[in-house]
């Protein structure tokens, strides 16, 4: 009888007919609420090579260790939300951390290489200086611009002097710096 599912038991038991049958009533049913909450859909890695900076690898490591930090914190406090939202988290930023493939910083300013540090003028006159990185590190308000992106991908390999389509303008290069590995913006 143990293995008989609790919606297929009668109320007398199962020798009794099916006329007698009453349901069970949903009282006598524990509630899922110890349950875990589901696990979140995983983050989109995307398809694109996952190239990091040095920097942009340390901040993988240090995301892993606050996501830590922040687990041990979820669980003490039973926050099921918290807990799959940073577990979700952690899936991503471990793959991420196992399929990064780290660059050295570029050593020849003479064309613009992952992580150089390149300097454009506008067609309307505004000067603009980014440092190409991975997807991850990207942060245009802090210069950090992805080598996936547009204007990444159309500066790679350029030198100065060269003109690239910059949204709906162009864009000449008038500098290219070797950025360090430290180089935040």
């Amino acid at each position: 009888m143990a293995s008989t599912p609790l919606h297929s038991l009668e109320r007398d038991g199962p020798e009794t007919s099916n006329k007698g049958r009453v349901p069970m009533s949903v009282a006598f049913v524990k509630e899922p609420n110890d349950l875990q909450v589901e696990t979140l859909p995983d983050r989109d890695l995307g398809t694109d090579t996952n190239l990091v900076t040095a920097r942009g690898l340390r901040l993988i490591d240090e995301a892993l260790v606050d996501l830590d930090e922040r687990l041990v914190e979820a669980r003490e406090a039973d926050d099921r939300i918290a807990i799959a939202t940073i577990q979700r988290d952690v899936r991503y930023w471990h793959a991420r951390r196992a399929s990064a493939e780290l660059v050295d910083a570029p050593s020849d300013a003479s064309s613009v290489h992952f992580g150089s540090r390149v300097t454009v003028e506008r067609d309307d006159g505004r000067s603009q200086s980014f440092r190409i990185v991975g997807i991850d590190e990207a942060d245009p308000a802090h210069e950090l611009l992805s080598h996936v992106s547009p204007l990444a991908r159309s500066l790679l390999g350029k030198s100065v002097g060269d003109v690239v389509k910059a949204g709906q303008g162009d864009a000449e290069i008038v500098s290219i710096e070797l950025a360090s590995d430290d180089d935040a913006g």
